[in-house]
Formats: C-alpha cells, structure tokens, sequence
C-alpha cells in the first residue's frame, strides 16, 4: 500500500494536530507561552524530541518487545530530552532559564509518547520522521500563535527578547504595538492562556465546519431521485 505523506502532513499540521485536536501537551503548551520566544523556543524543543524518538523508534522497532515497549519508549525519549537540555543550557542559557522546569517535562509530553506508541513503532523510518516533524510544526505553530496572542495583548509587544534564542542578530526584532502600554496582566497569566487557547480551538473548529458544508455543497447530491425521461408517446 503507497503511504499517503499529504495524510501524513495534514494530520500534523491541522487534522490531528496534538494541540488543537487530541488536546495533548497542554501543560508546557499554556504555563510558558506568554511571549513568541518561549513558544518558539519550546517548540523548537519538542519538535527535535519528536524528529529523535521517531527516528529511533521505528528504526529499532523489531527488535523491541512489546513487554518493555513504554519503558523503553521514555528511556529513548528522555536521552533525547537531555541532550536537547544541555545543548540550551550551553547555547541558549538566558531562555532555558526561563522555560525552567518545562525542558525536562518534555519528557512527559503524551504527544511525543503517544506518535512514539501509535505510529513510529508500526511504520517505517522515513514515515516515521516525516510524521515527527509534521506533529511538531503543527505543535510549534500553535505556540507560537498562543504566545504572540499574549504577548500583544499582555505586553503590547511581539518578539521582544528574540536575542535570547537568536543572539544578537534578533536585538532589533522587538515590535512595539502600543507606547507606554500599562499591560494586561490576565492576559499573560494562566487564565488567560486557557482563554487563548479556547478561542483558537473554536476558530479551528468553525474553519472546519465551514470548510466541511462547501465540500458538500460542491459535491453531487447523489441521494436525489433522479427525474424519469419519458421516451415513449
């Protein structure tokens, strides 16, 4: 059977994403985006994570037991977890800092276990990457979207403090929206997050249901009676 890679990619990117569909990874997802670079910077995180244990998943796939599947699945996922964590600690300290105690928690991220259980132990490598990447872009996307919600409205900025992941070529990236902005503090605690991300799921569900009516307003009524041509006089 072809393996259906735009299947595969649009399951990622929106049919299934991890965040907006199976509701997975909302812990880090809402405690660190209240800027664009603690999304981005977490997400660039996850995305590596889910790249490394799919990979290494699908390609020792055979030869795990599933007796000692899950255990082995969190000692791959951890071991990528921790070189992820001293890679930042050594290029990006200022941010790892900040994201805290979330870089190691990745280790816990159901979306990462559960494409480790569900697709990368049953398909091949290439599959499996593609379908790693796919799921961290989609969850990489939503940070980001959550976090520049946040940010404009809690700091009226966007990508302030971009340096810290980007060094000094970001310094002028910060984009002031309001002047002597005094802030909107729900907006940048949890709450607020939540709220966030309640209005992005029901965004993403009114696109589909509006993208599911045209599909069936363009395709052909085949239940209707079809009108009897009278041949005879």
């Amino acid at each position: 059977m072809a393996t259906d890679y735009r299947k595969i990619t649009m399951d990622g990117l929106w049919d299934n994403n991890p965040a907006l569909v199976q509701l997975l990874g909302l812990c880090p997802l809402l405690a660190v985006t209240g800027s664009v670079v603690n999304a981005i910077g977490l997400g660039i995180a996850s995305t590596l994570v889910l790249l490394g244990s799919n990979l290494t998943v699908s390609a020792f796939r055979k030869f795990v037991p599933d007796s000692v599947r899950l255990p082995i699945f969190v000692m791959i996922i951890a071991s990528f977890v921790t070189a992820i964590e001293l890679v930042m600690k050594a290029f990006t300290y200022e941010l790892y800092l900040i994201l805290g105690i979330f870089i190691p928690l990745i280790v816990t991220n159901c979306a990462i276990m559960g494409r480790a259980d569900a697709f990368a132990c049953k398909n091949p490598v290439k599959e499996s990457l593609l379908d790693g990447l796919m799921m961290g872009v989609g969850f990489t996307a939503v940070l980001v979207v959550l976090g520049a919600m946040r940010e404009v409205l809690g700091s009226g900025t966007l990508f302030s403090d971009m340096n810290l992941l980007f060094g000094s070529i970001a310094d002028g990236w910060k984009i002031t929206l309001v002047e002597d902005y005094t802030g909107f503090l729900f907006a940048i605690l949890p709450p607020g997050a939540f709220v966030g991300m309640g209005f992005l799921i029901a965004l993403k569900n009114i696109i589909d249901s509006r993208m599911e009516a045209r599909r069936a307003e363009s395709a052909p009524d085949q239940g209707a009676p079809r009108e009897r041509v009278r041949v005879t006089g």
